[in-house]
């Protein structure tokens, strides 16, 4: 029987560490019992140190002190999914991640922890600011061809000492920008 236990455990490690995603559990004290590989990945802190401290020393996300989601589904007895957090990650980088989370019970089913999985959007969070810069320019958007050539140009004009005149254009004409002198 305690060799079926060793085997279920490191069963479940194996698993655990299988999955692309972090994932970490906690007791009812908000301590960490779980952490598998991709969490180490993601916030650059080795199970070893993670395990044993709270949460919030480990993650250090923007809403730990202010309104921890796991904390509220752990007393709640309510999931969550998808929410939009940024933590600080141990090289002190700022990263967004989108966290998912449920409560754990034991087989009487009584509350004996939370469990978090959370993904790195860094990716996904450059992607859309570089597609934002190239059908933006400052908070002016547009998908226009015309409006997106003269975004590319406003930077040089932006250095010069001209005062800059942008107009509609109209049948027949191309439309233009006049360019003044201060």
């Amino acid at each position: 029987m305690k060799e079926l236990k060793q085997l279920i455990d490191k069963h479940y490690e194996i698993i655990l560490d299988s999955i692309a995603e972090g994932v970490f559990t906690v007791d009812p004290e908000m301590r960490i019992i779980s952490f598998n590989r991709a969490a180490e990945e993601i916030t650059w802190i080795s199970k070893k140190e993670a395990i044993g401290r709270e949460c919030f020393e480990v993650l250090r996300a923007n809403i730990c002190e202010t309104g921890c989601i796991l904390s509220e589904t752990i007393k709640s007895k309510k999931a969550s999914s998808n929410i939009p957090v940024y933590i600080m990650r141990a090289d002190k980088r700022r990263i967004p991640i989108s966290v998912n989370t449920a409560v754990l019970k034991d087989s009487k089913g009584q509350v004996i922890g939370g469990v978090e999985t959370f993904k790195d959007l860094s990716v996904v969070d450059g992607l859309r600011k570089a597609l934002r810069r190239q059908h933006s320019f400052e908070d002016i958007v547009s998908k226009n061809e015309k409006i997106l050539r003269l975004f590319s140009i406003l930077p040089q004009i932006a250095k010069s000492n001209s005062t800059v005149l942008i107009e509609e254009a109209s049948q027949g004409n191309t439309g233009h920008i006049n360019r003044g002198s201060r």
